[in-house]
């Protein structure tokens, strides 16, 4: 079984707050777009919520993301899906 964090690059938002995880997110997918990536994972946790929020948030108004949506197997992830170069 292949394990996804082996294939993407991956951002972990534990432990930040709404503002640093913002800060985070649009450098990551800058990098990922710059580095071609064609997808990404964003690890923010299920709590109360807040990151997953700022997180679509964020993906949402970037011009890299063609799609955006949470790991149907992990509430607690969202695969980015970037555009093509």
């Amino acid at each position: 079984m292949m394990n996804l964090y082996n294939q993407y690059p991956v951002l972990d938002l534990h432990g930040f707050d709404r503002d640093y995880a913002r800060i985070m997110i649009e450098d990551f997918i800058y990098d990922c777009y710059r580095m071609k990536s064609r997808k990404a994972i964003i690890i923010h946790g299920i709590g109360s919520g807040v990151l997953r929020k700022t997180t679509q948030e964020v993906l949402n108004k970037s011009r890299y993301v063609e799609e955006a949506k949470l790991d149907i197997f992990n509430a607690g992830e969202t695969i980015v899906v970037l555009k093509d170069c």
